[in-house]
């Protein structure tokens, strides 16, 4: 099937169907989907799981807890019946049983097949053998797979050769949900198509790159799987590089595929490798302790459940990277995450270097021009600029030109999941990591890693409700600078 057509029947899988993916993000984004008319008509989706249901069972537990993440406007009782006639659901413990033959007998013979795999990543190789014992894999079908893919990059490795006795790459869909959002794909727009930004996108007229994705909730019922995971692993393997390489990425020659996976991937292996001294400089570990999220009194990590009592998996994680090339030699990439901060927000803040010499002397309101690129909660693009302020004298002024991305356009902006899962099903595979693309990214963490564990350094500790341990303030100072939302 070409890329961008539509199937006739789709049947769509979801391995982990009852798990909080299925029912916070993949159903309600292929309810969106389906009420504006995006999926064919011919299509099912079949959650499949451990539990013993049959059909009711399932749709009664998907009706209790997804029909409240739809947006009221978006919400149509009538449409949720009709999608719910869509769905299907399969028991299946793959601990239990040695095939996949209940999907066999729920599978039609000719529809395009789709299968998500919302499981621990053990479970790929299992499923991916399982589905090609049983004859279910043709030419045509797909699999997604979900992040972390493995825990460093022997493992992903052995995951990705497990697949790949199974499934082409291009059937291979790596999905990394930051991608699917407009904002982030507006920013090859962005930078590509605007010749103003082109020629300043290099050293030495940018100065530093930060990189924030700040969450202001705690685990929650993910501390199990958290715990052996931790901020670096969950979040800048995939997230925050995969936003760097967009950020410092070459012009690709088209946007096919590959074309731009290949510009990324020469981003990945730039990247200075630490070695334990670059790694107890440039990185901060940190884990939250009791504090105030949202008005609210919350608990320290290690008060969690399901957090073991002298825990130290980090949950913030700040860092300096370089980039060792033409275009960004010099410029420190500052990359920051982290659970139960200060608030919810993901940006990207452009600081461009200051003029070489300035016939205002030194304003006291001068700053530095930045582009601030939000990515969440609002999605916008603003250029922080000086002016001059009113009145007599030649005093500078700060202001900022300002995007507003939602205003920009009438038609309706997808989620980032809905928007993925719309590429998978025509065949897109542009916003999806590449196997080499993955394993680089490893190779990049895992000196990280083993520093960390070389040092044996405890995580430094932060109260919830704020920004992050002061070590991650005094990374930025060295370069005498300091994170956006300080300066």
């Amino acid at each position: 099937m070409n890329a961008d057509a539509t199937p006739g029947r789709l049947d769509i899988v979801i391995f982990g169907g009852t798990g909080d993916l299925a029912w916070r993000k993949l159903l309600p984004a292929l309810y969106m989907a389906y009420l504006h008319g995006r999926l064919p008509e011919q299509t099912r989706i079949i959650g499949i799981g451990r539990e013993d249901w049959d059909r009711d069972g399932y749709l009664q537990f998907i009706q209790a807890r997804s029909t409240g993440l739809i947006a009221p406007a978006a919400w149509s009782e009538a449409h949720w019946q009709r999608f719910l006639a869509c769905l299907d659901y399969v028991a299946l413990d793959l601990a239990q049983t040695e095939g996949c033959g209940p999907l066999s007998q729920a599978l039609s013979p000719d529809a395009l097949r789709v299968y998500y795999l919302a499981t621990a990543p053990a479970l790929f190789a299992q499923i991916c053998a399982r589905l090609h014992a049983d004859g279910l894999i043709d030419p045509q079908a797909r699999v997604v797979v979900e992040k972390p893919l493995g825990t460093d990059l022997a493992s992903a490795q052995a995951i990705n050769a497990e697949i790949a006795r199974h499934f082409r790459e291009d059937q291979i869909y790596r999905i990394d949900h930051y991608l699917g959002k407009e904002t982030v794909q507006n920013l090859m727009v962005l930078r590509f198509g605007n010749a103003i930004f082109e020629p300043l996108w290099r050293a030495p007229f940018i100065r530093s790159v930060q990189i924030t994705v700040a969450e202001s909730v705690g685990v929650g019922s993910r501390a199990g799987f958290y715990d052996q995971t931790g901020a670096l692993r969950d979040m800048v393997q995939n997230h925050l590089l995969q936003l760097l390489c967009i950020v410092a990425m070459e012009p690709p020659i088209s946007l096919d595929p590959d074309d731009v996976r290949d510009e990324k991937l020469k981003v990945l292996r730039s990247l200075r490798k630490m070695n334990i001294n670059d790694v107890k400089r440039d990185t901060v570990r940190g884990q939250y302790t009791a504090g105030v999220s949202d008005g609210t009194a919350v608990p320290a990590y290690l008060q969690e459940a399901d957090v073991p009592a002298q825990s130290q998996t980090e949950t913030f994680v700040a860092l300096r990277a370089h980039i060792d090339n033409a275009r960004w030699a010099q410029v420190p990439f500052f990359l920051r995450t982290g659970k139960r901060m200060q608030k919810r927000q993901s940006e990207i803040i452009i600081e461009f270097a200051e003029q070489p010499f300035s016939p205002f002397g030194q304003s006291p309101g001068q700053q530095a021009n930045r582009l601030i690129i939000s990515l969440q909660p609002e999605e916008s693009i603003e250029l922080a600029m000086m002016v001059k302020e009113p009145g007599s004298g030649m005093n500078l002024h700060p202001v900022r030109l300002s995007l507003d991305l939602q205003e920009t356009s009438r038609q309706r902006r997808a989620e980032a999941y809905e928007r993925l899962l719309m590429d998978v099903i025509k065949g897109r595979l542009t916003h999806f990591m590449r196997r080499d693309e993955l394993e680089a990214a490893w190779r990049w963490i895992d000196p990280i890693l083993a520093g960390w564990h070389e040092l044996n350094e405890q995580a430094r500790n932060y109260p919830a409700g704020s920004w992050g341990p002061a070590a991650s303030s005094a990374l930025m100072a060295r370069e005498h600078g300091a994170w956006f939302e300080a300066s």
